[in-house]
């Protein structure tokens, strides 16, 4: 389900005071990278995410494959900070304002 306007802006004042919990290395994009994706998703629901690249078409893409294979929504990308949203269907941690 794609975010509201109203929802991102929620989203995003809340992921300020978050610290990033993901971080690319070398390697980049790895199985074990999405797995401890995943299980921070299921824990936070909103989750910060540091991309160590410098291109920013690059960048983009990288964003955009970790949507796709975390079935999440990006809240925000801004510089090499990542921000991504994903419900937990079991017991939903942030209450989200209606659209």
């Amino acid at each position: 389900m794609p975010l509201s306007k109203k929802q991102i802006k929620f989203l995003r004042a809340k992921s300020h005071d978050l610290k990033s919990v993901i971080m690319l290395g070398k390697k980049g994009l790895t199985d074990e990278v999405m797995s401890e994706l995943d299980i921070a998703l299921t824990h936070h629901e909103l989750v910060k995410i540091k991309l160590p690249i410098e291109d920013r078409e690059q960048r983009t893409q990288v964003a955009n494959e970790i949507c796709k294979r975390s079935e999440s929504e990006e809240v925000q990308l801004i510089g090499k900070t990542l921000v991504v949203y994903r419900v937990n269907p079991d017991k939903a941690v942030i209450a989200l304002p209606k659209a």
